[in-house]
């Protein structure tokens, strides 16, 4: 089994802030698939979806970003899913907006939703699509991240939102480094 999580914040005030990237890839992800992410599980709303003989779990954590490993650990030990087989999207303010990085590890890089499934899984080995939201140093972070993309950029966000769903796609069926040497250097 596989599992990809998309990070973000629950409720309607977070809906499709930029601190919300990862759940706005991951439901692009399940419009390709032709499903919904609507159970109710492992403090997540996820989805299992089938490609050829593997079977991948689709998870958005309810946990609120900063305590994404919860759901995520929980997930990983009931269905003993190793390490290897985890890809995270999650934004990251170091990309301009419209740009993606996929790494096979690494740190968290600042975002703290990330950080914390490093440390429930007690590793940096963890696969992720990095979705560029870019920065303002005359904004604070905090309302940066929880603010909606302006209109001058949502063209360039929703093009980088739907290559990372294509990545995470392709991650299904081949290896995270084909999935890097092909969506790494194709925008």
């Amino acid at each position: 089994m596989k599992l990809i999580v998309g990070l973000g914040n629950p409720g309607r005030e977070y809906e499709h802030t930029r601190h919300n990237a990862g759940f706005d890839v991951l439901d692009r992800l399940a419009d390709l698939l032709i499903t919904g992410i609507s159970q109710s599980k492992f403090n997540a709303l996820i989805t299992t979806v089938r490609s050829g003989q593997e079977t991948i779990l689709l998870m958005k954590p309810q946990t609120y970003m900063n305590n994404s490993g919860e759901a995520v650990i929980q997930a990983v030990q009931f269905y003993k899913i190793p390490v290897d087989q985890i890809l995270v999207i999650h934004d990251d303010l170091d990309l301009p907006v419209g740009k993606i990085r996929i790494r096979t590890s690494g740190s968290a890089g600042g975002q703290k939703g990330m950080k914390n499934i490093i440390d429930h899984l007690h590793t940096q080995e963890i696969a992720r699509i990095r979705v560029g939201i870019d920065k303002n140093p005359l904004i604070p972070i905090v309302d940066y991240v929880l603010g909606k993309v302006p209109a001058e950029q949502r063209e360039d966000y929703q093009a980088a939102i739907n290559h990372a769903a294509e990545a995470a796609k392709a991650s299904m069926t081949m290896p995270i480094s084909e999935v890097m040497n092909r969506f790494n250097r194709s925008r």
